[in-house]
């Protein structure tokens, strides 16, 4: 029996709904009334899984990361998003969204983007289908994501620098709120994470549920069963650990853990743990977790990563951790550069700043001899280059002190 997926109501347990002003009503009616129908039917299913297969080129590898495995003395599997067209899983999503957008005949695509992935993957998608594309972006992301800037407008995007708050994911979502209740009729808005109103959290999670859907049968090749002993996946919004987690909310013999940002540190004033520090409220028109002060003011949140620096969750991680189906782990910026910097030098793979906060959380977990884990790999760490040649010295000088040793 199903407990932990989303209800007729647009609710998980407690979390989600639509709490939208009235200008947006049709478009979210019109959404929540259409999409499950058009998503099921066998044109969209053909047309979508084409595009994953010859485009985005999944499968993406489930990877046996031996060293890694070595180390923490447990099998210890990667899930490859970071090799799908675009490096990361946000491409599942918008291949999915702008086949809808066509579906219901929209003319013109928004977004907004943190990390700058899910803008990369809205205007690769309007590219692809002609479409106008319209991506906000916070100020502040868009001087540390440089490389993703230049790749939407070598696409075609229009990014729009948003100034406001603390000019990162938050208010460029605000912003493309916005712009979608000034454009209600023509515009779709392709929203990057489990977040916003329903239908939206449940929409994006069918669309990455592609990750978990393989998972089940990579594991059965590789091990001869087709599920782990646990599943670890950053969290922002969370869309990459809703996609890892999918097929396995209801079993109950798989640990779901997701990982946060910290930041600066947990009670540093410097945080985006939304798990711990958050309570309920709503946001971007979904009740969910969220980190506000007594009287309901947004809490900044911080973090070193673009794409974790939200101020809540989606509806459906809330759900999955405040009934302990899930697990949160809390991460440093300092702990995910020395995770990053690992990675790259044991396994040869350079991850994104936000995938990296997940393979900090190794350190942080007894494993049983020979379990089985999966890591979600969900970035490649390409637009954080900048960001980790900061730290270059310090890391590389660490290694080379232990390779003294």
């Amino acid at each position: 029996m199903q407990q932990y997926q989303i209800n007729e109501d647009g609710f998980y347990g407690n979390f989600g709904g639509a709490y939208i002003p009235e200008m947006l009503y049709p478009n979210i009616e019109e959404l929540k009334n259409k999409y499950t129908d058009i998503i099921k039917s066998e044109q969209f299913q053909q047309s979508f899984r084409l595009l994953l297969k010859d485009y985005v080129g999944r499968p993406s590898p489930l990877y046996f990361a031996k060293r890694l495995s070595q180390q923490y003395k447990a099998q210890i599997y990667l899930k490859r998003e970071d090799l799908c067209h675009t490096g990361a899983h946000k491409i599942n999503n918008t291949i999915g969204q702008i086949l809808l957008a066509k579906s219901l005949k929209k003319s013109r695509i928004i977004a907004e983007t943190g990390a700058g992935q899910h803008g990369v993957a809205t205007a690769t998608v309007c590219a692809l289908m002609g479409m106008e594309c319209i991506v906000y972006m916070g100020a502040h992301d868009i001087q540390r994501q440089a490389p993703n800037v230049g790749r939407m407008k070598m696409l075609g995007a229009k990014v729009i620098a948003v100034h406001s708050g603390s000019k990162t994911l938050k208010d460029a979502t605000n912003e493309a709120i916005r712009d979608w209740i000034s454009h209600p009729t023509n515009t779709h808005y392709i929203i990057g994470s489990v977040v916003g109103p329903h239908p939206y959290p449940d929409m994006v999670a069918r669309f990455q549920s592609v990750i978990s859907e393989e998972i089940q049968l990579q594991l059965m090749e590789q091990t001869g069963r087709d599920y782990p002993d646990k599943i670890i996946a950053c969290v922002g919004g969370g869309s990459n650990a809703a996609g890892a987690f999918y097929h396995y909310i209801d079993q109950t013999k798989v640990d779901l853990i997701a990982v946060e940002a910290a930041g600066a540190g947990l009670y540093s004033g410097k945080s985006a743990a939304t798990s711990v520090l958050g309570t309920e409220g709503i946001i971007h028109a979904s009740k969910t977790l969220l980190m506000q002060t007594a009287d309901g003011q947004i809490v900044e949140p911080h973090s070193i990563s673009a794409g974790l620096d939200y101020p809540g969750i989606g509806p459906m991680h809330a759900h999955l951790l405040t009934t302990k189906r899930a697990k949160a782990i809390a991460i440093t910026d300092q702990e995910a550069l020395q995770a990053a910097y690992h990675l790259s030098q044991v396994e040869g793979i350079i991850p994104a700043l936000e995938t990296a906060h997940a393979f900090a959380a190794l350190e942080k977990i007894r494993f049983h001899k020979n379990e089985v884990v999966v890591v979600n790999l969900s970035g490649r760490g390409d637009k954080d280059l900048q960001t980790y040649l900061k730290y270059a010295d310090q890391f590389i000088n660490q290694k080379h002190k232990s390779d003294a040793k």
